[in-house]
């Protein structure tokens, strides 16, 4: 009698276990934000000091570096900036004061919307529309929610 309970017992549960898993599809739809910000940057670069002896050289590597540290600006607004810092005191004073500074990021759909000389340094201002850079993640990965789920 014993075995005939554990036998219907085990039955029972495998048949318990089979309904509460029932097979389903699930049907995604993609979600936009509500709304978009707009970054802009604004990078500076020294005309004077640009490593060139020809002046249409030194206009054109500081449009350059002008422009990478409007990136730059740009990567610390959207990723943050890490700072590590380090102070030694010895005798009750402060003898050595350190801190590093750092941005680590991907910049995509940032568009240059001014670049020209100001006096002696190359100006660079860009803008990062949040709408454009949703699209392009799009491509690649998209932010889903359910839409419909059927049961079978």
């Amino acid at each position: 009698m014993n075995k005939l309970a554990l036998l219907l017992a085990l039955s029972l549960a495998q048949g318990l276990t089979a309904c509460a898993a029932p097979d389903r599809y699930v049907q995604w739809e993609t979600e936009a934000p509500k709304s978009f910000p707009k970054l802009t940057a604004i990078g500076y670069a020294p005309l004077a000091t640009q490593p060139a002896k020809e002046q249409s050289q030194r206009v054109l590597m500081a449009m350059q570096a002008s422009k990478i540290a409007a990136y730059r600006e740009l990567a610390e607004q959207v990723y943050g900036q890490q700072l590590a810092a380090n102070t030694s005191v010895s005798d009750w004073l402060v003898t050595d004061d350190n801190i590093k500074a750092s941005v680590s990021g991907v910049i995509r759909g940032a568009r240059v919307v001014k670049t020209y000389p100001a006096g002696e340094h190359y100006v660079t201002e860009l803008e990062l529309d949040f709408a454009q850079v949703w699209a392009l993640y799009q491509q690649g990965q998209r932010s889903q929610r359910v839409k419909r789920v059927t049961y079978f």
